[in-house]
């Protein structure tokens, strides 16, 4: 069910305290943290101050990320909208649930492809038990605001209750009447929609009470379209570009998710429930390259440079995270979910498989993990966003159908085309410029064989039939 009216919504959470009460209404249930997972939509890895940017305007992530733990290697595991989604909600490699990209793996014209890309899966298999599900079956009343986009009825897949979400990609329209977003109504012609999905969510949080929560707060903002919050717009119009960054109507698109994010802080602060709160940060995989830029990253959205799949994340935990740390440890989305588990107590599904590992050792600065490979694994085409894009392999796709490694410092991407190998040290190259395969077979054979073993493993598709149209 979709919220509406703050009058219907506590008729609908008072539904729910009757029916789920009596599963489990222990102290010690109460005393389990309530769960904040932002995943805000295309913000590249420098959209925010806490990253460098001196263009937009992030005041109050930027102070919870001051009050708790910044990753700088942190990644998402795919570089575009649905297939990250599913990863971060299923704890798994795209090659488990098979969704590879936004509706067909057929992208851009047949004639540039050369092989048959894999059939793309659009919506998250049903036997995939994905966060919410466990979280709601272990007591915690559920909640997803914003954009969903993994199958049609969030409310289908551990939710107790949906603010404006579907299996759409994008709003349509943050003004009335929303388009894609028809089940969210507009109190007034002008009002934006990331205030409005706020204002539902601030909702939820004031009919929770005492019960531990899990809310997953993904904005459809700030992908496209872009259209600007009007009141923020003229001081951006004449501010100094920084770093590539400059598009001012983004800006205040930014600058307003941010507002957003200080109205839920202060609600939690104000209502007591801040202390026992924990906060995940991230987005859903890089900026949009002709929209915004996150040098010296390369590249953008749809690619697997770095550009395209590191993201900007931090946790905050009151009193368990020590404020004002920091971790150069490579992450990955796929380690939220387990990490969830491990802060709530709850046991990992019967035969569930988690490609992740539980970062808590390392947020609570107790121990470290092993050093492991992140994976990518793209066995389709993504056509280009900005014609004569150099940043991409090639100006036609921001990617081809190929794989990606990083294991240390070392990142290696293979492309099936051709068996085409780049090699990069991210240490000493973060904007991968110099590609070292040729003068480093060795490390390319030991990451090879990495990748062979893991699509092995995976069962992950390759595609090899070649495509008749190709010229």
């Amino acid at each position: 069910m979709n919220i509406v009216f703050k009058a219907g919504l506590l008729l609908l959470f008072a539904g729910v305290f009757s029916c789920t009460s009596s599963v489990k209404s222990s102290s010690d249930e109460d005393a389990r943290p309530n769960i904040i997972l932002i995943n805000i939509d295309d913000m590249g890895w420098r959209d925010v101050g806490f990253m460098g940017s001196e263009y937009y305007e992030t005041p109050n992530i930027d102070a919870l990320a001051a009050d708790g733990m910044i990753f700088s290697n942190a990644y998402a595991a795919a570089s575009n909208c649905a297939p990250s989604r599913a990863c971060l909600m299923s704890g798994q490699w795209t090659a488990r649930h098979g969704i590879y990209t936004v509706g067909t793996s057929e992208r851009g014209k047949s004639r540039d492809r050369k092989l048959v890309p894999v059939v793309n899966n659009e919506t998250m298999p049903d036997d995939n038990v994905l966060i919410p599900e466990v979280l709601q079956k272990a007591g915690y009343v559920t909640c997803q605001s914003g954009k969903w986009h993994l199958s049609e009825k969030p409310e289908l897949r551990g939710f107790d209750f949906s603010i404006g979400g579907s299996h759409a990609g994008n709003p349509g329209s943050y003004y009335p009447p929303y388009k894609n977003v028809p089940s969210v109504k507009a109190p007034s012609d002008d009002y934006y929609l990331t205030n409005l999905i706020m204002d539902r969510t601030l909702d939820f949080l004031d009919s929770v009470n005492n019960k531990p929560f899990f809310l997953y707060y993904a904005p459809y903002a700030v992908h496209t379209p872009i259209q600007p919050v009007k009141a923020l717009l003229p001081k951006y119009e004449n501010k100094a570009e920084w770093n590539g960054q400059n598009n001012a109507e983004y800006a205040t698109m930014v600058e307003n998710v941010d507002a957003q994010i200080g109205r839920l802080v202060e609600a939690l602060r104000n209502s007591g429930k801040l202390e026992n709160t924990v906060i995940f940060f991230t987005s859903d995989n890089g900026g949009h390259y002709g929209i915004t830029k996150q040098w010296p990253l390369r590249s953008g959205k749809g690619s697997y440079y770095e550009g395209g799949i590191r993201e900007p994340m931090f946790v905050f935990w009151k009193g368990k995270i020590q404020g004002g740390s920091q971790s150069d440890f490579p992450v990955s989305q796929l380690d939220f979910y387990p990490t969830i588990l491990d802060m709530a107590g709850i046991p990992k599904p019967a035969n569930k498989i988690l490609d992740g590992a539980s970062i808590l050792p390392v947020l609570k600065q107790s121990g470290d993990l092993e050093e492991r490979p992140l994976f990518w694994h793209f066995p389709v085409y993504l056509e280009a966003y900005v014609k004569n894009d150099s940043t991409t392999q090639d100006p036609l796709f921001r990617t081809r159908p190929g794989s990606a490694v990083r294991l240390g410092d070392w990142k290696l991407i293979q492309y099936f085309e051709n068996n085409d190998i780049e090699l990069y040290n991210l240490k000493e190259d973060i904007g991968e410029v110099n590609n070292l395969a040729e003068s480093n077979p060795e490390k390319v054979r030991e990451l090879v064989g990495i990748l062979d073993t893991w699509r092995e493993k995976t069962v992950a598709p390759v595609p090899e039939q070649l495509n008749p149209d190709y010229q």
